[in-house]
């Protein structure tokens, strides 16, 4: 009740914000449209890149599938769950395995952007008591959660809803969390760079927002796709005031207290996450509605649209600059080298094991090829190795080494709330990094295939391209490390610098306005001049800085003048062509597969976990899913060895855990809120877009497949994990229910 006389104040709130960052994202839009154009016209002087992009990374393919337990708040209950990480890397929940093959609608869709993955309760249990200040149990009492075994995975988030999982060995938990961490990375980087206008316009917007609010420096919550972003800038102002209003009135022992802020906390999320969503969107319509008009004016005047920015670029330079280089040899100057070493170290080091793990990999391909005979094995080895980059547990050496970035005292001193956005940015570069060397390497190796003669030609010729490509790596490396030096460095030092002269420049930026002509007031700002002044000021450091760190060698870094002039003129041209797929090509299939059979058979990225010590029992109340007259029972397994005595009482719990699951009639209890879930906000999912029907298991464990099609929503590529929705017609003698669904943002 509390929450529903709020609506109406929260919905005020949250308009205003929204209007006030859409002025923001109006303005920003015409300057980035502005500089694309001109970028066009002027073409890029950058290096270029020596390794081929692969366009479609993981089609057809499934990161990871496996059973692990989730905490079911509503009944307060563990239950197993089949759980699915497509290559969209949102986390899909079904019932069980034999949901996910019946194309049965998925319990849960999980988008986690935002989140942290954690990996104990003591963790979680800390970052829940600072969110509701005042408000810890006491020593004795019954904490928020219990976890049954050793080895839980949390995903915490400061708004939204959090999700709870366990397994039953350390093993598991290793990989689950390389998994969790990879698709919050990926969900994270949601804002696409394809887009050279909308996303830059977006993330200035939300730039300048925040510092009208006095909020400089990094920002941990500009995770996921522009909605998200959207919704996380409007709590970070509501959820102060929200707290104020709202926790005095919370009642009940301190864990049901924290339980009821989380439900809050979540509800007032997504309705933001509706308003933001609709508002956005009509914002950025009315901006491609005016967009053909201010490109054609770009095009006509570009000239004195230049002239003119330039002429109000000396201007603010005569009156900023002065004091802004007052400002960087005293407060900015001194720290630079400390800034970029403790850069630097971290992210050498996960490039170089990206460089190693890369080695590794193909050179015990090729030995295995030369053992084990042949091409057969060359192409069962390369369906493995064209998905290296993507595999969260093989890259978790690499992604580690960002693990030891620290800024120390310097994170206080330049207001760098986090270095995740850092370690984030550099971890993304490693696995763009791999898949480029891992697709250079299969392309070229693809192309001599036709002209080898024996096991003796392709041993030498994979050992030939692997020193070719290592060699493109190692300069693109380079280039892509200098890249990321110099934009965090900017990163780290310009909100400073904004914030250090702000007192003495920013009121007096505005008799700068009457500098620009009313028709170029569209492609020309005020404030975003002066940024770029301010950059200036500091730009010519940066670059000193990191051009030193090249010439010392210390990180492998190339110096500027060495650069590779169309080395491979060939090579980018192959890259152009039909993507390459091992199996189908060398498998000697007569057919084209079918659609239908080419998705039931989609690869997996990580296998399954096999566990030497034991079986786990995740099949427990499995068997109650199917009632006794079912058509479609599951084959029986084969018989497996006793759990080990080390995790025997673990398994007495899980077991108790899920005796209810076994109990009756077999009938699976609903998981819906308490409250009516809230509309979906990602209602535009096409309707022709599927779950994607794939064997996530070894061969002996999978059951056969009914041939059911049956239609439901998936979220697409750009929308991870959202909402589903679906009502399928039932298959006979089933206890499985579309009414069953528990939506999920």
């Amino acid at each position: 009740p509390c929450l529903t006389r709020l609506c109406s104040p929260i919905a005020e709130k949250t308009g205003k914000v929204l209007g006030e960052f859409c002025r923001c994202y109006k303005e920003q839009f015409g300057v980035a449209l502005f500089n694309s154009v001109r970028y066009e016209i002027e073409g890029n002087g950058g290096p270029q890149a020596q390794l081929l992009h692969r366009k479609v990374p993981l089609e057809d393919h499934v990161i990871y599938s496996g059973n692990i337990f989730q905490y079911i708040e509503e009944n307060k209950k563990w239950r197993n769950r089949f759980c699915v990480v497509p290559h969209n890397y949102g986390l899909v929940l079904y019932e069980n395995k034999l949901a996910y093959e019946r194309e049965l609608p998925p319990r849960v869709l999980v988008n986690s952007a935002g989140y942290k993955v954690l990996t104990s309760v003591e963790q979680y249990l800390e970052l829940v008591n600072n969110s509701l200040p005042g408000v810890t149990p006491k020593s004795g009492h019954s904490p928020i959660l219990k976890c049954p075994t050793d080895f839980p995975l949390i995903l915490w988030h400061p708004y939204a809803r959090h999700y709870y999982f366990c397994v039953m060995t350390g093993k598991e938990q290793e990989k689950w969390r390389a998994v969790f961490q990879d698709c919050v990375r990926h969900c994270n980087n949601g804002i696409s760079e394809d887009s050279k206008v909308e996303a830059p316009a977006f993330t200035d917007a939300v730039r300048m927002y925040r510092q009208s609010k006095e909020q400089y420096g990094t920002w941990d919550m500009l995770c996921g796709n522009e909605t998200q972003v959207l919704s996380n800038l409007v709590m970070e102002e509501l959820l102060p005031e929200l707290r104020s209003t709202i926790g005095p009135r919370l009642k009940g022992k301190a864990p049901e207290r924290q339980r009821t802020w989380i439900q809050v906390s979540d509800a007032v999320y997504r309705m933001v996450y509706e308003l933001a969503k609709a508002q956005y969107d009509a914002a950025v319509a009315r901006c491609e509605q005016e967009r053909p008009q201010l490109e054609s004016t770009i095009r006509t005047d570009m000239d004195q649209i230049i002239t003119s920015k330039e002429h109000l670029a000396s201007k603010i330079r005569a009156f900023v600059l002065p004091k802004a280089e007052v400002c960087v040899r005293n407060h900015v100057q001194p720290y630079i080298s400390s800034i970029l070493e403790a850069l630097m170290t971290p992210t050498s080091q996960g490039f170089a094991e990206v460089r190693e793990v890369f080695f590794k990999e193909v050179t015990d391909m090729n030995m295995n090829v030369v053992n084990e005979g042949g091409l057969e094995k060359l192409v069962e080895y390369m369906e493995k190795l064209s998905h290296l980059a993507f595999h969260p547990v093989k890259m978790q050496s690499c992604y580690e080494k960002m693990d030891q970035l620290k800024l120390e005292g310097l994170q206080q001193r330049f207001d760098v709330s986090s270095t995740s956005v850092f370690k984030q940015r550099a971890q993304i570069h490693m696995r763009q990094q791999m898949d480029d060397a891992v697709y250079t390497f299969e392309t070229l190796l693809h192309q001599e295939l036709g002209k080898l003669q024996g096991k003796d030609d392709l041993c030498k010729s994979i050992q030939r391209i692997l020193e070719r490509v290592l060699k493109k790596f190692d300069y693109d490396s380079s280039t892509v490390r200098k890249k990321f030096f110099r934009e965090a460095l900017l990163q780290i030092t310009i909100p400073f610098l904004l914030k250090k002269l702000a007192p003495t420049c920013k009121g007096e930026l505005a008799k700068f306005q009457e500098l620009i002509f009313e028709d170029f007031a569209s492609f020309i700002l005020v404030e975003n001049t002066y940024e770029e002044v301010v950059l200036q000021s500091v730009m010519k450091d940066i670059m000193q800085a990191v051009k030193e760190a090249a010439v010392q060698r210390k990180h492998n870094l190339y110096r500027d003048s060495m650069v590779m002039h169309n080395s491979d003129p060939n090579l980018h041209l192959l890259g152009e062509g039909i993507p390459i797929d091992w199996a189908e090509e060398y498998s000697g299939q007569p057919e084209a597969e079918p659609a239908a059979d080419r998705r039931r058979r989609a690869k997996q990225v990580v296998s399954v976990i096999q566990d030497d010590e034991g079986v786990l029992p995740y099949g427990v109340g499995a068997e109650a899913l199917l009632q006794p007259g079912s058509p479609e029972p599951r084959e029986p397994e084969e018989p497996q060895p006793e759990a080990p005595p080390s995790s025997r009482d673990a398994v007495k719990e899980i077991r108790e855990a899920l005796a209810p699951e076994s109990r009756g009639d077999g009938a699976v209890p609903s998981e819906h809120h308490a409250t009516p879930a809230p509309p979906d906000p990602r209602a535009d999912v096409p309707p022709e877009a599927k779950v994607p029907h794939v064997t996530a298991a070894p061969p002996e464990a999978q059951s056969p497949s009914p041939a059911a099609g049956r239609a439901c929503h998936q979220p697409s590529d750009n929308q991870t994990g959202e909402h589903v929705e679906c009502s399928p017609p039932q298959p006979t003698g089933t206890t499985e229910s579309g009414e069953g669904v528990q939506t999920e943002f």
